[in-house]
C-alpha cells in the first residue's frame, strides 16, 4: 500500500518542515488538496504555497483539485510538475480531454468520484486513466469519519480496472487509518490518503509504516 498523506492537515506555519517530514518518514507520495470555495465550501491553497510545498518534498505530488473550471487549475499547476492531477468527474463535461490535456503536459491524470458517483459512471474513460481516486468522506473538509460503502465500491473498480486497465491505480482518501487499512487492501486499492491520521499522530513515521500494508 501506498501513502500520500495530505498536507491539508499539517501545520501551516511549519509547513515545509511538515512536509520534509513526511518526505522522510518514508511517505510514497505528498497529497496536495485545492479547494476553490465554490465546488466545494472551503477554501485552501494556491500554486505559491504549492510550489513551497514542491521545493521542500522530496516526493512526487499527488494534486487533488476540488474546483470548478478544471482546466484553469491544471494549466496553473501543472508548471509545478507534480506526479498526479486528479480532477472531479461530477465537475468536468469534457473529461476525455481534459485527461488528454493533463498527459501532453508531462502528468498522470486522475479521476476522483464523490462518495454517491459509481465506479461505472467513468468505465469508459478507465482505459485512459494512470489512477482513480474515490472519495469515503464528502470533499471539503478534513478531519471527518469514513463512509463504510467505500470498501464495496473500491471492489466494484477493482474488478472493472483488472478487466481494462489493470495499470491503473485505486486511491482512497478519508477517514483512512490502521483500523480499516486492511479492508482496503483486500478491496484492491493501491493508495491511501491520510491527513489527520499521520499528522496527529505521535509518530508520524510510525503512523504511515501502519498504512504501509
Amino acid at each position: 500500500m501506498l501513502v500520500a498523506p495530505s498536507i491539508l492537515s499539517a501545520d501551516f506555519g511549519n509547513l515545509a518542515r511538515d512536509v520534509k517530514n513526511i518526505c522522510d518518514s518514508g511517505c510514497d507520495l505528498v497529497h496536495v488538496d485545492v479547494m476553490d470555495g465554490h465546488f466545494v465550501p472551503n477554501l485552501t491553497i494556491g500554486p505559491v504555497v504549492v510550489s513551497a510545498v514542491a521545493k521542500a518534498a522530496t516526493k512526487g505530488l499527488d494534486i487533488h483539485l476540488m474546483v470548478e473550471n478544471n482546466t484553469f487549475f491544471v494549466e496553473l499547476f501543472a508548471p509545478l510538475k507534480p506526479e498526479y492531477i486528479s480532477f472531479h468527474i461530477e465537475e468536468e463535461k469534457h473529461p476525455h480531454r481534459l485527461i488528454q490535456k493533463i498527459r501532453s503536459l508531462g502528468i498522470k491524470p486522475a479521476i476522483v468520484l464523490n462518495p454517491h458517483t459509481t465506479p461505472e459512471s467513468i468505465e469508459f474513460l478507465l482505459k485512459d486513466l494512470d489512477m482513480v481516486l474515490l472519495m469515503s468522506v464528502n470533499p471539503g473538509f478534513g478531519g471527518q469519519s469514513f463512509i463504510e460503502s467505500v470498501i464495496e465500491k473500491a471492489s466494484r473498480l477493482n474488478e472493472m480496472r483488472n478487466r481494462l486497465n489493470p495499470n491503473c491505480l485505486i486511491e482512497v482518501d478519508g477517514g483512512v487509518n490502521d483500523k480499516n487499512i486492511h479492508d482496503l487492501k483486500e478491496a484492491g486499492v493501491d493508495v491511501v490518503v491520510a491527513g489527520s491520521y499521520v499528522f496527529k499522530h505521535e509518530n508520524i513515521e510510525t503512523a504511515i509504516k501502519s498504512l504501509q500494508v
